[in-house]
């Protein structure tokens, strides 16, 4: 992916002012080609194995071409990341063998040949699709792998302590020795406007994850955070949009509502603009509810996701889910599987969810998963054009070309 240009910006601006920094009309396409080809709204085309390369009869090719000659159930895998621990990868082989997009790794002490045995997983990806490795690198007491690439401080403490250039150059040395270890994605950086000085709980899943209560520190600091894991060669997961700070509590644990829209408008969306319009490539959803915006979880919100993020702020990246393992989710009665068909619905590309009792029960449920995609789109309401889309982004974030040339 290209790197933009350096920016740290100093100042909170205004979601038009900072769509503008990027040419990006405040009303703009979603994604790619193959998006507005589903949804009539815009990413790059994912380019190819030539194993699955395909063509029309007049020997053009396009992403959607190409996936609309797949198995749905092949196509439905690619939007799926299963977790598991890191210190026991290869014990979703299964699920990489299927077909699922990624795989999001957990633990607090990542094993010494984490490397290779990542390397050993994508090796036996679908078709050698590729594989997003994600994992939660923020700082502070939410590291996965700190043993690896060195430790950093929270976020908090990062704003307090760090210019802009020293939190540039510290992500990017983690990024390059996250990249170095296999991983490809970082879920970070939280770019929630929460000024509480608290550790992250059942009552501010925020606090020290959070730059600052200053809109504009968490808009500088957050670009450059994620400008370094770029410059790094990992691909950073802006979060929890439209913003968690002040929200009732941790949706991680039931559900939770944000401050009104008409303030997160205000506060909470500059950083996210600013960061759509530096390049960011992926941002992802929350499982609050946004009084004045949704009456479901951000993440099954179609006005959320398609309406807000794509259309009105031009987001032209991934966007993933938080976990739908959620309390905020599962309490309002939705299994995985039916909030991760909501979620794709809504717009998402890449669901997430968390471990469960073990690897074999996370395998299960990619497949359940897959299962109710598959069902969703053969009943009716689900268009398989949207799915395929959905595929093609998590295509090109692993730089996968469908078509040749």
């Amino acid at each position: 992916m290209r790197r933009p240009r350096r920016l740290y910006v100093t100042a909170a601006l205004s979601l038009t002012a900072a769509l503008s920094l990027a040419g990006v009309a405040v009303v703009a396409c979603a994604s790619s080609p193959a998006r507005r080809a589903a949804t009539g709204t815009g990413a790059p085309v994912p380019a190819s194995t030539p194993a699955l390369t395909t063509s029309s009869p007049a020997g053009h090719c396009s992403a959607l071409q190409v996936l609309s000659r797949w198995p749905l159930p092949e196509v439905a895998s690619q939007t799926i990341a299963v977790p598991v621990e890191e210190s026991d990868v290869g014990a979703v082989a299964a699920a990489v063998r299927s077909g699922v997009g990624g795989v999001l790794l957990f633990g607090a002490e990542a094993p010494a040949d984490l490397g290779s045995q990542l390397a050993a997983l994508r090796s036996v990806t679908f078709h050698h699709l590729g594989l997003l490795v994600m994992t939660d690198e923020e700082g502070g007491g939410i590291q996965r792998m700190a043993n690896l690439v060195g430790s950093m401080p929270w976020p908090r403490q990062m704003a307090e302590r760090m210019t802009p250039s020293r939190i540039y150059a510290l992500t990017r040395e983690v990024a390059r020795k996250m990249a170095a270890n296999g991983v490809s994605v970082d879920l970070a950086p939280v770019l929630d406007v929460d000024g509480r000085n608290v550790y992250p709980g059942s009552s501010d899943p925020d606090g020290y994850r959070s730059f600052s209560g200053s809109t504009s520190v968490v808009t500088r600091d957050g670009l450059a955070y994620l400008e370094g894991m770029m410059a790094g060669g990992v691909l950073p997961v802006v979060k929890h949009f439209p913003g968690l700070g002040g929200v009732s509590g941790n949706t991680d644990d039931g559900p939770a509502r944000t401050l009104p829209w008409s303030t997160l408008k205000k506060v909470a969306l500059p950083p996210f603009a600013a960061a759509i319009a530096h390049g960011v490539p992926a941002v992802m959803t929350s499982n609050a509810v946004v009084p004045g915006l949704t009456t479901v979880p951000v993440s099954i919100s179609q006005v959320a996701t398609t309406t807000v993020l794509r259309r009105e702020m031009g987001f032209r990246g991934l966007v993933i889910t938080d976990s739908l393992s959620a309390g905020a989710l599962s309490d309002i009665g939705y299994s995985v599987a039916k909030a991760a068909v909501a979620a794709l619905r809504a717009g998402a590309d890449v669901v997430l969810y968390g471990l469960s009792s073990s690897s074999a029960a996370d395998v299960n449920e990619a497949v359940a998963i897959r299962k109710a995609i598959v069902a969703a789109v053969r009943i009716g309401g689900f268009p398989r054009s949207l799915v395929d889309a959905e595929a093609a982004e998590v295509l090109a974030a692993k730089h996968v070309k469908l078509c040749p040339g």
